[in-house]
């Protein structure tokens, strides 16, 4: 199972900033020191190129962000301070994810960005820490490849994909399934091809209930080649800024479902971590580590 990280290339940020940029190095190593991965598992992927970016970017919105030229207000928006990390960081994830979707179609099984998920990025402008839409950058790639011909998005972070939906909308290609909190950010959804809004305090079985038929639902609209799963770790009942109730337990399920259905359906998967904000960082890694130790057991095949 091919798994691309970003971790060395850091995004500077100021003290007491509230985005965990540490949980992304600490799920590697947690990886590694479960025994289930070798160091030759974990890849660095490319950069994505202005090429790439800008099938889902408005190409003055690239050159603006990666000059540093965006107005103070659109860059507060994004939530980092800008500099050339940032730029390096978001291109590599990007990156990330056109690789891992690559490595899922060529194994027919699955591959992971170990970091990724930036779907609060619109076409020309980025929020909620997310500066490039990695799931529609890669989405529109692999079928620039001709490597996939219809993509399903299946998007379990606790927010609103708003920034895919609204990039892809009208695209009958890719189809985006959103399963987020009702009254999380981001407080003006965009219209995704699938929405499901879940209450406050939302539990592990009302949930799980909610994504079989959502899955029922996006799997036989969308007809996927290949889907992309961001497996946000936010819903969980202890992170800062989910307003969910889902439990260590809950999660698991909630990735054995989708992956399963991926398996059933013989449909390659690519892996995003999307967001995960618990008040202990430990928790977060620890949800990302069991979604890709799950994706391995359910789909990885023994020639990976």
């Amino acid at each position: 199972m091919k798994l691309f990280y970003t971790d060395v290339f850091v995004l500077p940020l100021p003290a007491g900033h509230r985005f965990p940029m540490e949980k992304y190095a600490r799920l590697r190593a947690s990886l590694l020191a479960c025994g289930e991965f070798s160091q030759s598992d974990f890849h660095l992927p490319h950069a994505a190129s202005d090429a790439e970016l800008a099938r889902a970017h408005d190409i003055d919105y690239i050159e603006r962000v990666c000059r540093g030229q965006l107005p103070e207000k659109a860059q507060k928006a994004i939530g980092f301070p800008w500099s050339t990390g940032m730029i390096e960081r978001s291109r590599r994830s990007a990156g990330a994810t056109i690789c891992a979707c690559r490595a899922a179609i060529e194994s027919r099984s699955v591959a992971a960005n170990l970091a990724g998920g930036t779907h609060h990025a619109f076409r020309d402008h980025g929020e909620g820490f997310c500066v490039f839409n990695d799931a529609a950058v890669a989405a529109r790639a692999m079928q620039a490849e001709g490597l996939a011909r219809r993509v399903l998005i299946v998007d379990c972070d606790v927010h609103q994909g708003n920034g895919t939906a609204a990039i892809l909308a009208g695209d009958d290609t890719v189809f985006t399934f959103s399963m987020h909190g009702a009254r999380n950010y981001p407080f003006d959804k965009a219209l995704s091809d699938l929405d499901i809004e879940l209450p406050d305090g939302c539990g592990d079985d009302a949930y799980l209930l909610q994504l079989d038929h959502g899955l029922a639902t996006a799997f036989d609209l969308a007809r996927p080649d290949l889907v992309i799963y961001l497996a946000g770790a936010d819903p969980y009942r202890d992170d800062r800024l989910g307003r969910l109730g889902l439990s260590f337990e809950g999660l698991a399920e909630r990735d054995r479902r989708v992956l399963s259905r991926c398996r059933d359906d013989a449909v390659p998967v690519a892996i995003a971590m999307a967001g995960g904000y618990a008040r202990q960082i430990d928790d977060t890694v620890h949800i990302h580590t069991t979604t890709i130790r799950l994706a391995r057991a359910i789909l990885a095949r023994e020639t990976d």
